[in-house]
């Protein structure tokens, strides 16, 4: 199972190109990475998976874009949103990943969404970006939020996947790292090793064509 960052930002949407941050991957201890808006491709061994990331729109529209996305090798996200919206998303084909669930109401993701997570094989992501930049109560209510959302994959066993929403290659972070940002939520290595493999557990496309770039 590789170990991947689940969500990156490449130039020109981050500050750093996808060679850079394919290597940066690989001396962090990283097999691969989801590059949001990026073309799948691999640089010296780091597969970089394409990906897309849909947010702020309405289920009518998630839905035409998921649909339009589905045809592409990329690993489709859906920004979190209230409950009856998360519900919905879980149930879309061709979703993998509900981000963002930190910022979304209590309510919105409860023991229904997290079967309906399970059933389907859609990934709830760990931003980890937050617990590094948030401080004080911002960064407590991230904590307990995520705790909640724990608490749910124990029971109902949905993956996880773990991201760094880097835009530089100065913000992404090592496998060690992210260990010990886990251990927060009560992680351990193995439940942290499990979440960086979750992409692996997705039903998501092979690139067709994946271009090895030396």
């Amino acid at each position: 199972m590789k170990i991947t960052d689940a969500a990156v930002f490449v130039h020109p949407s981050g500050d750093s190109s996808v060679r850079r941050m394919a290597l940066e991957a690989k001396a962090l201890g990283f097999d691969s990475i989801v590059a949001i808006d990026a073309q799948s491709c691999e640089y010296e061994g780091i597969t970089v998976c394409s990906g897309r990331c849909i947010r702020d729109h309405a289920m009518r529209d998630v839905i035409a874009r998921v649909k339009q996305a589905r045809t592409t090798d990329a690993v489709i996200s859906v920004q979190a949103g209230d409950n009856g919206f998360n519900r919905a998303a879980l149930g879309l084909k061709g979703v993998h990943i509900l981000r963002g669930i930190q910022s979304a109401d209590k309510t919105a993701f409860d023991h229904v969404a997290a079967k309906m997570a399970a059933d389907n094989r859609v990934a709830v992501d760990l931003d980890l970006s937050i617990l590094v930049s948030a401080r004080g109560i911002a960064r407590q209510r991230v904590i307990h939020r995520y705790l909640d959302i724990l608490v749910l994959e124990q029971r109902f066993e949905f993956p996880l996947t773990i991201s760094s929403q880097a835009r530089s290659i100065l913000d992404m972070r090592s496998v060690r790292e992210i260990t010990g940002l886990c251990s927060l939520l009560g992680m351990d290595t193995d439940d942290v090793a499990r979440a960086l493999g979750g992409i692996g557990l997705l039903d998501t496309p092979a690139p067709a064509a994946v271009r090895v770039i030396g």
